[in-house]
């Protein structure tokens, strides 16, 4: 069992993939790996006429008093975006969105009710149960985002939550340190994943070692724009785990405030800018490819 914090070591063989993972590193990868090496450029990527698929994003009750599903559907068309995954407290606002623009918009399901409830939720024994009723009743693709840190990592909820995604073939929207996604994996080695904002240390030794230990863990970028986009340039060591690892990375605006609402496209701008620093196709499958096969939703002009 492991119980290290940051663990380190080699990834365990004989992993099996499932049908929506990714496969082998697609050549894309290797060729701008090679240029990157040569020092050779690859050309201007116009990163403005890409599509996004943004994997995360939050539309709460707060958010939906001042924003209408009609007027989040506009800010998604002014800023490219061809689909989104879609959380919400309480869930039912996910659901407003999801029924304003169906097969556009991905709804996970919330397990927070309120503010609060993003601290605590696993200690609620009761909360397993008014999960599986809601997976149950509605057209979930997947739950989170889930807020959990190490030292909360074998809560019995969390267990049990884990389970039912797996279950049910269900994406995990995990907001936590490394620990946690090594006990997820422990424990439902065939879970799909996807890491929020790179994890707490959004280091690129550290996140090559995880996506090589567990072929069902992809991450989304949301709120690491700064670290991405420096001001001369992205740094090489992040450009190398994108193009060595191109096909399980995904972006995001993360919408967890009202203000992230109003600087949505300033946000974009900024994701833009850095995808345009990885060549055309790599940048492609970050911004909408990967997402687009995760969910099976053929939305992307480019990279899909």
């Amino acid at each position: 069992m492991n119980d290290t914090i940051i663990p380190s070591g080699p990834a365990p063989a004989g992993a099996a993939l499932a049908s929506r993972r990714p496969g082998d590193r697609p050549t894309l990868a290797w060729l701008g790996l090679l240029l990157l090496a040569l020092g050779l450029p690859w050309g201007g990527l116009q990163a403005q006429s890409l599509p996004i698929f943004d994997a995360h994003l939050h539309y709460d009750a707060d958010h939906q008093t001042v924003i209408s599903p009609a007027m989040a559907m506009d800010i998604l068309d002014r800023n490219a975006i061809v689909a989104a995954v879609v959380t919400g407290r309480p869930p039912a606002t996910a659901l407003a969105l999801e029924e304003a623009a169906p097969g556009r918009i991905v709804p996970l399901l919330g397990v927070y009710e309120e503010r609060d409830d993003k601290e605590n939720w696993h200690q609620d024994d009761g909360l397993p149960d008014r999960v599986e009723e809601q997976l149950d009743d509605g057209p979930w693709a997947g739950i989170g985002e889930l807020h959990i840190f190490a030292e909360h990592r074998r809560s019995p909820v969390f267990g049990r939550i884990v389970d039912l995604a797996a279950e049910r073939g269900l994406v995990l929207q995990m907001h936590g340190d490394p620990a946690v996604i090594d006990a997820l994996f422990e424990r439902q080695p065939d879970a799909t994943v996807i890491w929020a904002h790179a994890g707490r240390y959004p280091y690129p030794p550290l996140l090559k070692d995880y996506l090589e230990r567990y072929p069902g863990l992809y991450i989304d970028l949301s709120t690491r724009d700064d670290r991405l986009g420096a001001q001369a340039g992205m740094d090489t060591a992040w450009k190398v785990l994108l193009m060595e690892h191109a096909e399980r990375f995904m972006v995001g605006v993360d919408t967890y405030s009202l203000g992230r609402w109003e600087s949505f496209g300033s946000v974009t701008e900024k994701t833009r800018s850095w995808l345009d620093d990885l060549p055309r196709e790599v940048a492609a499958s970050i911004a909408c490819g990967n997402a687009a096969r995760l969910f099976d939703m053929p939305v992307c002009d480019a990279g899909d």
